[in-house]
């Protein structure tokens, strides 16, 4: 008997697609230092990230998008929640891309080379626009009125004067590689799974979303922006489908043969004229004597 189920094609981890661990090691910690670099990299340029600033936040109003300070008033009600939107943002963003790889690395390897790929890509178009444009956050431009969360009510990643920062570059806020990054976890992770619940994978990005506005990190925009080019390169290499409905038979039971294909009535069946055998249950025709008579 077989019977027609929807089976995961990848209930276990092909080896054979697993890269070389140590390879991918030093790939991805090389990654990692070319991003931290390439931020260093992009730091200064005050005047023009800070004209960038302004031309971003008319262009957000122009487009009658909400303002990020109606966000952070929610978070302005609840110093403890302030504190945890703060620690989401310093906490999470590096850890939980890390463990997303390691764990498509052990579990879903064809997955996990296609999830690398396209994190690499998005943060090198990401570094790209750190260089060409350079952005001040809302937190520090006037216009928007906002609380940096972060120095306020801490804790923070970033130094007090943003010119002479050596640890980050915060006039890198266009595109948000937090929410980047955040999304194609969740993508990647609603791919390789198979659990009908997947879907609340997209809690994180969105979680992400609110906490990099709220703490004024990010403008609407920069969020947009790297979505659009997370798209872009999910475009270019494609994520497995995560399950596809193949046959199954029960265990120990033999597989049928196709059934014959029926002849129809009063037609001549090939195979017995082939073979010179009488064809069922058809009488044969009377033989006929001299006579005419049958006999």
């Amino acid at each position: 008997m077989r019977l027609a189920r929807t089976e995961p094609t990848d209930q276990e981890p092909d080896i054979r697609a697993r890269p070389p661990l140590v390879r991918e090691f030093l790939l991805v910690a090389g990654l990692f230092l070319a991003y931290k670099f390439g931020r260093q990299a992009a730091n200064g340029h005050v005047e023009e990230a800070f004209r960038n600033a302004g031309n971003v936040w008319d262009l957000e109003r122009a487009l009658h998008l909400p303002g990020e300070g109606a966000v952070q008033g929610l978070l302005l009600h609840s110093q403890p929640l302030i504190h945890a939107a703060n620690t989401y943002y310093a906490a999470v963003h590096f850890p939980a891309t890390a463990l997303f790889l390691v764990w498509l690395y052990w579990r879903r390897p064809a997955h996990y080379v296609r999830s690398r790929r396209v994190l690499a890509a998005l943060t090198a178009a990401a570094l790209g626009l750190h260089l060409l444009f350079p952005l001040a956050p809302p937190r520090m431009l006037p216009a928007a009125g906002l609380v940096d969360t972060g120095q306020v009510y801490g804790p923070t990643v970033y130094g007090q004067t943003p010119a002479t920062d050596t640890m980050a570059n915060q006039f890198a806020a266009m595109p948000s590689l937090h929410v980047g990054w955040a999304v194609m976890v969740a993508v990647g992770l609603i791919a390789a799974t198979r659990s009908r619940w997947r879907r609340l994978w997209l809690l994180h990005p969105a979680l992400t979303l609110f906490v990099v506005v709220g703490t004024a990190n990010h403008y609407w925009l920069d969020a947009i922006v790297v979505v659009a080019l997370l798209a872009v390169a999910l475009a270019a290499f494609r994520l497995p489908l995560p399950a596809r409905t193949v046959p199954a038979r029960l265990p120990g039971g033999p597989v049928p043969a196709s059934p014959p294909n029926p002849v129809p009535a009063g037609a001549t069946d090939v195979r017995s004229v082939a073979q010179g055998t009488p064809e069922g249950t058809r009488e044969p025709a009377p033989e006929l004597t001299p006579s005419g008579v049958g006999r």
